[in-house]
């Protein structure tokens, strides 16, 4: 899964692809590395990152959408609104991204795929201390519960995400990724998504001896992070990165 953040302010990327013409043809150069599915999201969900109006969001990511969809490839939407997520799919999106795991009633009635993501609090609070018993329990518990809804609701393609980042500190986040089997044994197919992310950086900065690595510095170790889910049996990636990353789960299609 290749980002296509249509944003001025997405951690990594914010400002670089925010013209539909710059996220189109972004989008498009993914897809040319190999993605099989974009991620078109018109509100960041990084931490502290502010609240966008469904009016807004809606034009900046349908016109993407529109014009990605005749590539043929796969368009997820990601966003927690139900009136976003309706006009991206009346676009030519057929799977709904959802941090907040809320929107299993749209993607039901609509027939289109739902990931469900673990998150705690808000992008204003997630990170605020964020403290968990046994990290792994809980957000399996949370994700089991999910996709009880999803099944409820009738959605008949559902994904889980573990959330890295949402809502956990570093150890947390390692804490995820070491026993992502557990994640998986759940019996749905797995997305994780942990491109670039200020865990990495934080382990990087240390590894150098630095205060701070920049998230345009943190590809080896999103690759090795990603490589560790794709081993731990995650269905989907969701990368900045699409042609190191594609390289990698040959290599390990190959090994295993």
């Amino acid at each position: 899964m290749g980002i296509v953040n249509v944003t001025p302010d997405s951690f990594s990327d914010g400002g670089r692809f925010f013209t539909t013409a710059a996220a189109i043809a972004h989008g498009s150069r993914l897809v040319d590395e190999g993605a099989d599915v974009l991620d078109i999201g018109g509100e960041s969900t990084r931490p502290g990152a502010d609240e966008v109006e469904a009016e807004a969001e809606m034009a900046r990511v349908l016109p993407v959408i529109e014009g990605l969809a005749p590539l043929g490839v796969r368009i997820s939407i990601d966003t927690t609104k139900p009136s976003v997520a309706r006009a991206a799919v009346a676009a030519g999106a057929s799977l709904i991204n959802d941090v907040s795991a809320s929107l299993e009633e749209v993607a039901a009635d609509l027939g289109v795929g739902w990931i469900a993501m673990h998150r705690r609090g808000d992008p204003k609070t997630m990170q605020r201390n964020p403290h968990y018993d046994d990290v792994v329990a809980e957000v399996c518990g949370e994700l089991a519960a999910a996709a009880t809804r999803g099944q409820r609701a009738g959605v008949g393609e559902i994904w889980l995400d573990p959330g890295i980042g949402f809502g956990k500190n570093t150890r947390h986040n390692l804490d995820l990724l070491a026993h992502l089997d557990a994640v998986v044994a759940l019996g749905f197919p797995v997305c994780v998504g942990v491109s670039r992310k200020r865990f990495l950086g934080e382990l990087l900065a240390a590894s150098d001896g630095v205060d701070r690595v920049d998230a345009d510095d943190r590809r080896e170790g999103s690759l090795a992070a990603t490589t560790t889910a794709i081993v731990a049996g995650a269905t989907m990636v969701r990368v900045h990165d699409v042609r190191m990353t594609v390289h990698a789960a040959r290599v390990v299609a190959a090994a295993v």
